[in-house]
């Protein structure tokens, strides 16, 4: 019973660690940028690569930040972490279509699963990014969440954020990008790995004229320029 005792209070004490040890690092993520990510270290072992660059959102164009909310959550100034309807759709389509996966994540949830957690469709890793979403949601409001999610997101093999992405296929800094190259970048996102930006596969050539269309449509919406300001 004692050796029982012993390992509870070793388990309460390391929870307690954890969840403060959690918190801080959530709270001190509002200002200093991620150090390092999963996804990150894996391409860097792996051998791809770990090339980035890290910058302010004031650094990075009009273009590139509306590119990446046309293209991967046009609800993104108004929701509170997460698109339930969205969620709804990619649910039915897998059931429908089990062979072929559609997600259903925003901006937050996928800035929540780059910076504290790994890939993966676990049951497990879905619980801790609902709680990731919901803390930064509420610590680092929607223009740090867009600002770290530009900075992190793997947009290449071995290529991660927006400025790393514009300077090696387009020879400019992310503050430079177009509203094509912009959309070509945002494009790539759900498999930069497969849908290649340069040399420019055809799914990335199709889906960019598409964001275009949306990042023209989205433009005068004053939710969204209050985020990423108005151009």
């Amino acid at each position: 019973m004692r050796l029982f005792r012993r390992i509870w209070r070793f388990l309460k004490r390391m929870f307690i660690v954890l969840l403060i040890g959690q918190l801080v690092y959530i709270v001190a993520l509002k200002w200093v940028n991620p150090p390092i990510t999963v996804t990150q270290l894996i391409s860097f072992i792996e051998g791809h690569g770990m090339d980035r660059t890290n910058i302010s959102l004031s650094e990075i164009s009009f273009n590139a930040k509306l590119a990446v909310i046309a293209s991967e959550d046009q609800l993104f100034p108004d929701h509170s972490g997460f698109d339930w309807k969205g969620i709804a759709k990619a649910m039915e389509y897998n059931q429908k279509k089990p062979g072929r996966i559609r997600g259903g994540s925003t901006i937050s949830q996928q800035t929540a699963k780059n910076v504290f957690l790994w890939q993966g469709r676990s049951w497990l890793r879905k619980g801790l990014e609902t709680y990731f979403t919901f803390m930064i949601e509420k610590i680092w409001g929607k223009k740090r969440i867009l600002e770290v999610y530009l900075n992190v997101a793997e947009t290449g093999t071995g290529i991660f954020g927006i400025e790393q992405a514009a300077q090696t296929y387009f020879g400019k800094p992310a503050k430079d990008l177009s509203q094509y190259e912009a959309a070509a970048i945002a494009a790539a996102l759900p498999n930069p790995k497969k849908y290649t930006v340069k040399p420019m596969s055809s799914y990335v050539s199709v889906r960019s004229k598409k964001i275009m269309q949306q990042m023209n449509f989205l433009r005068p919406d004053r939710d969204i320029q209050a985020i990423i300001g108005d151009k």
